[in-house]
């Protein structure tokens, strides 16, 4: 099974903090939004993540994710999405 995560938008409700960095890289609590869900689908035995991007941020995902491995999982890029 393989999952789907959207992480697009500009975020505009949350200006001037997306002015810099997408919404979903900002942290909530101790760690930054976008790995709640991952680890979510990680916990579920998901071994596939699609990560929907869009825009300046795509590469900041990348930098913030790596390889997946701190997931367990193994990444590559597809276009605006990040494959985990």
């Amino acid at each position: 099974m393989k999952g789907v995560v959207l992480a697009g938008g500009r975020g505009s409700r949350l200006h001037p903090l997306t002015k810099v960095t997408n919404k979903h890289l900002l942290p909530a609590y101790d760690q930054p939004m976008i790995y709640y869900p991952i680890q979510t689908l990680a916990a579920a035995g998901i071994q596939e993540i699609l990560l929907v991007t869009g825009g300046r941020n795509a590469g900041e995902f990348l930098r913030l994710l790596g390889n997946g491995k701190d997931f367990g999982m193994g990444a590559t890029q597809m276009g605006n999405g990040l494959q985990l």
